[in-house]
């Protein structure tokens, strides 16, 4: 069951409720009740709010390191932007 979420679930903050989608396929797969799921369905919202920031932060920190490890992020103060 693990493995099937993990592969089912790629790609898968990007997109608002694709949760349910994701649970729904792998509760059918391993003959689970898939009604429980759908209860979870009226606080999914403040969730799915806190998945898109850590998403956007993960990746905003990402292209962060990478760009600073090829030496394409330079920090600089704004002082010495003025001249």
């Amino acid at each position: 069951m693990l493995g099937t979420l993990a592969l089912a679930s790629k790609g898968m903050a990007g997109v608002s409720r694709a949760v349910f989608v994701i649970l729904l396929a792998t509760a059918s797969s391993v003959h689970l009740p898939t009604e429980p799921i759908l209860m979870i369905l009226g606080v999914d919202t403040v969730m799915d709010r806190g998945r898109t920031a850590v998403n956007v932060l993960g990746n905003c920190t990402a292209s962060a390191v990478i760009a600073r490890t090829e030496d394409k992020l330079v920090f600089s103060r704004a002082s010495n932007l003025v001249e």
